[in-house]
């Protein structure tokens, strides 16, 4: 760590879609960080008014950060709006914000901060207080992941855990200099991506509030709304989507870097066999005779990271389908 290093220029992007009643205290939050920087307010053509809204909240700024607010020429969602983003930034480092989220006036500065004294850090993300529609606190200090993360520990927990995408900020580099990120969420594969050619790290403090509603995109694909089988289904459908996509992701970041040592490479690949597995094995469970669960069950339990999983899979053999997804 070097505590003296410069610290790198940051371009702050609160992200928004159909977002009017938060987009100001949102944006108010960006222009409260007491490191000055880029800040680029971005609407993904939402029906509701969120853009005039931006357009107002920034109306008549003077202060020491450079703002500017846009809006997609048509809707992208979010990976490919990031993408688009990452074109237009002018700092080497992206901190994102969701325009439904709150950033802590000192966010800015200890996530370049902490960019500076871990050059190998491609994401920095960090703990967030869960907080409702009236900015109350629900949790303090939640959805952390270790101080450093690196592919054999994402690979040894099978969790399918990441540095949540509200929290993070991220090389420019990873989104540039890689393929275009696809999907409709963009956590999971940049958390693999930074794994592949650096280290993810996670700061113990909380520097966001992470505003929890009924429109999350985290809670959208894991709906628990009910405990159904047409939910459990809908839920295991998007998830399985979302593997795959991650999964191809990976491959095809893999295949961009024939540099990388070939231990990155080749945990890189393993990555990407884990969550195409574990799509498989989700997709067996709703739509396969239960005959055909047995060879996806079996490469589960011979993956270091699965295997509690598929052991817990193997039980279902014996129950009816209907009865997935009672325990919430």
């Amino acid at each position: 760590m070097d505590a003296s290093a410069p610290l790198p220029s940051v371009t702050v992007l609160v992200i928004a879609y159909r977002m009017r009643a938060t987009i100001a205290a949102s944006i108010a939050s960006a222009l409260a960080q007491t490191l000055p920087c880029e800040i680029i307010v971005s609407d993904d053509s939402s029906p509701d008014g969120t853009f005039e809204a931006a357009q107002a909240a920034v109306a008549g700024y003077a202060g020491p950060h450079r703002v500017s607010v846009r809006q997609t020429a048509e809707n992208r969602g979010l990976c490919a709006h990031l993408y688009e983003l990452a074109q237009l930034a002018s700092g080497p480092v992206l901190v994102c914000l969701a325009g439904d989220d709150i950033a802590y006036p000192q966010r800015a500065q200890r996530l370049s901060e902490a960019m500076a004294a871990h050059p190998h850090a491609q994401v920095i993300g960090s703990q967030v207080d869960d907080i409702d529609v009236h900015d109350r606190v629900l949790a303090r200090g939640v959805r952390g992941l270790p101080e450093v993360s690196d592919q054999r520990w994402f690979l040894r927990r099978g969790k399918l855990l990441m540095v949540l995408g509200a929290s993070m900020a991220l090389r420019r580099t990873l989104l540039t200099d890689l393929p275009p990120l696809q999907g409709a969420v963009e956590d999971t594969m940049l958390s693999l991506r930074a794994a592949l050619v650096g280290e993810c790290r996670c700061l113990p403090e909380a520097l966001i509030g992470y505003r929890r509603h009924d429109h999350n995109l985290n809670d959208f694909m894991n709906d628990r709304s009910d405990k159904s089988w047409e939910t459990y289904v809908r839920r295991t459908q998007r998830l399985v989507k979302q593997y795959r996509v991650i999964a191809d992701d990976q491959q095809r970041c893999v295949a961009a870097r024939p540099d990388l040592p070939e231990e990155r490479r080749h945990l890189g690949l393993e990555l990407a066999r884990m969550y195409r597995l574990e799509a498989d094995m989700r997709d067996a469970l709703i739509a396969l005779p239960r005959w055909r669960w047995l060879g996806p069950l079996w490469r589960g339990l011979c993956h270091p990271g699965l295997r509690r999983k598929s052991a817990e899979r193997a039980f279902k053999l014996l129950l009816p389908r209907r009865w997935f997804g009672r325990s919430g």
